[in-house]
C-alpha cells in the first residue's frame, strides 16, 4: 500500500464526496484521481453516484466524471489499511 492509499483510505472510513475529500487531503488532483482509481481496481474502495446509490466501477466513466462521485472504503479496503499500521 502506498503513503497515499493509506492517506485515502484514513478519511474513507465514512462516504465523502470527490470534493470533500480533495479539501481534506494535501494531494494534487491527479495524485488522488490516480490513488481513487487504483483503489477502486483493487476493491479497497466503493464509487457512489449519491450518498444512498452505489455504481458499478467503470475505469472509462470514472476518468471522466470522477469529481461527481462518492467515495467509501470497503471491509477490504478497511482491512488493508489497519493491517498496515
Amino acid at each position: 500500500m502506498t503513503n497515499a492509499e493509506f492517506d485515502v483510505l484514513d478519511e474513507l472510513y465514512f462516504l465523502l464526496s470527490y470534493k470533500d475529500l480533495a479539501k481534506t487531503l494535501d494531494m494534487n488532483d491527479e495524485v488522488l484521481k490516480s490513488t481513487l482509481g487504483n483503489l477502486l481496481k483493487k476493491g479497497w474502495v466503493k464509487c457512489y453516484i449519491s450518498p444512498t446509490e452505489e455504481i458499478e466501477f467503470d475505469i472509462i466513466k470514472f476518468k471522466k466524471v470522477y469529481w461527481n462521485y462518492h467515495y467509501l472504503a470497503t471491509k477490504a479496503g478497511l482491512l488493508a489499511h489497519n493491517s498496515n499500521f
